[in-house]
């Protein structure tokens, strides 16, 4: 026999009932979140993001601004550097200018004092001998005027172009020659350095004789006749 049904009444199925749980369920759900104060949620969430992103920001600043004072402090001792070797430079180039100017100046006056103490002498006999005289006193040979004079007044009458032709030295094939009649082989072996070698030169050519007669006689004022 069926079971009598209650007017106003359904049966729920147990699909009915797992659909009632569940709304349910998310009803509490939602009056459990609504119990929360929305504001302190947001406070939270607002107040700590601007922390971090601080934080962040700091951060980068903190290694943008080392690493701008590192590129500094590169470009300074670069700089440095430069201006070292560019003084040190410019100190080099000073002091050689200086050294040079310093040279410059001691070899003016040297050549100052040489010129002051080398006196200009005639181009003639007079001028010849004391020529002669002012080498020969420096090269330590002696002999004075008078005995140069008188010796060249016999030998050459004056003339340094003279020559001897007809003696034995001319004979040999080395005639004697100039002012105090050098044959060669003389003039060779007692020429002072410094004058020129030409035995037709009159200062070489008094110089050497005269060097040769303080060999053999002591000095050319010891010197009367052919020699």
């Amino acid at each position: 026999m069926s079971a009598s049904r209650t007017p106003g009444h359904s049966r729920l199925t147990k699909a009915h009932k797992l659909s009632i749980a569940g709304v349910a369920t998310l009803s509490a759900a939602a009056v459990a979140f609504s119990l929360v104060p929305a504001d302190a949620a947001e406070a939270e969430t607002i107040s700590a993001a601007p922390v971090a992103w601080t934080q962040a920001v700091n951060g980068t600043q903190t290694q943008a601004l080392y690493g701008h004072l590192s590129t500094q402090q590169v470009i300074a001792n670069a700089n440095a550097k430069a201006a070292a070797v560019a003084a040190k430079a410019k100190a080099d180039a000073d002091a050689k200018a200086k050294a040079a100017a310093k040279k410059a100046r001691e070899q003016k006056a040297a050549a100052s004092r040489s010129a002051a103490r080398t006196p200009v002498f005639a181009n003639n006999l007079d001028g010849w001998i004391k020529e002669a005289l002012f080498i020969m006193k420096k090269e330590g040979i002696p002999g004075t005027y008078a005995g140069i004079h008188k010796n060249i007044m016999r030998e050459s009458s004056g003339n340094p172009m003279a020559i001897n032709n007809w003696d034995i030295n001319a004979q040999n094939g080395i005639p004697s020659k100039g002012l105090l009649q050098v044959i060669l082989p003389t003039f060779k072996a007692y020429h002072v350095k410094g004058t020129k070698f030409d035995q037709y030169d009159p200062v070489a050519n008094i110089v050497a004789a005269c060097n040769y007669a303080a060999d053999r006689y002591g000095s050319m004022d010891n010197v009367n006749s052919a020699y």
